[in-house]
């Protein structure tokens, strides 16, 4: 009977443990231009953990540089499809902060959630997983207890909070605010396009580790006028209106398919259209830069 008693026990433990282990926690995601140099990141994910210490915490990047909206709107459509539906991207780009720039949660077609100023920040990731709904959020309910005299830190205050709630169960999506329109403000850019035999598009961002350029433009786009590894391609450069790189480089699959040093296009692991120098510095080497007014065009 005793034995029974502990078996029964024991099998109750166990189907506890397994429950517990296989229990989903909300995942919430950060990203800002702070870096990690003072207490603000660690700041923010205190407040989360206040609000619910069940909350997985991770980090997209706290390294977009100082005020570069474009980055962070680059960086969340970059990395938010990998992540689950349901997943609570909080990112704070914020160079208005305390003014009448509203604070936002956009609900995205994939079921993603992005808690951010309404500041651009939202443009790619509006365009690629499509809004579903946006929220203002309403700081009388949805901002950390005591802060109201704060007006500089809204990321802790408001974002890092309301985004907890929004990701621990706490409110729903509808009880972040009153309802907007289904847009967002957007920052203009060159979108991939092809004319004829030539295909256009953006440098949205470098590859800054290496300095290697990367594009908007597909590897659909390049399909689609048969352009292959092993063709050599006509690429051009343009910052506004001002030419800085026009030359014909080899269209290759890797790095150590080209001489050390010798300029190269290749697709990125987002399978983009992308320029490198194979061990070198493509970047500072033509003194690039990315963002909204550096464009590419390439063609045979």
């Amino acid at each position: 009977m005793r034995t029974s008693y502990h078996s029964f026990l024991l099998g109750v433990i166990v189907v506890l443990i397994c429950s517990c282990a296989q229990k989903k926690r909300p995942a919430l995601v950060f990203q800002s231009d702070f870096g990690l140099k003072d207490g603000a990141v660690s700041a923010m994910k205190g407040v989360a953990l206040g609000v619910s210490p069940d909350l997985g915490l991770y980090d997209l990047t706290h390294e977009i540089p100082a005020y570069n909206i474009w980055e962070a709107a680059y960086r969340l459509e970059q990395t938010a499809n990998y992540w689950p539906s349901g997943t609570v991207f909080v990112s704070v780009v914020d160079p208005g902060v305390g003014t009448s720039r509203k604070s936002v949660v956009m609900r995205s077609r994939s079921g993603h959630y992005f808690v951010t100023p309404d500041n651009g920040t939202l443009t790619l990731v509006a365009r690629s997983l499509g809004i579903s709904e946006v929220r203002e959020i309403d700081e009388a309910i949805n901002r950390r207890q005591q802060s109201g005299q704060s007006y500089t830190f809204h990321g802790r205050d408001v974002y890092a909070y309301t985004g907890a709630r929004l990701a621990a169960g706490i409110i729903r999506f509808d009880e972040v605010g009153k309802r907007l329109p289904d847009s967002v403000i957007s920052i203009p850019f060159q979108p991939a396009i092809k004319n004829a035999d030539t295909l256009s598009g953006m440098i949205p961002v470098l590859d800054v580790q290496y300095g290697n350029i990367w594009t908007n433009i597909p590897d659909s786009l390049l399909n689609a006028i048969s352009i292959h590894p092993g063709d050599s391609l006509l690429v051009r450069i343009f910052h506004h209106d001002s030419t800085v790189f026009h030359q014909r480089i080899p269209f290759v699959h890797t790095f150590g398919d080209v001489p050390e040093g010798q300029p190269m296009a290749y697709l990125n692991s987002l399978l983009q259209f992308s320029v490198a120098i194979n061990m070198g510095n493509f970047a500072a080497h033509y003194r690039m830069q990315s963002g909204p007014g550096w464009n590419v065009k390439l063609s045979r």
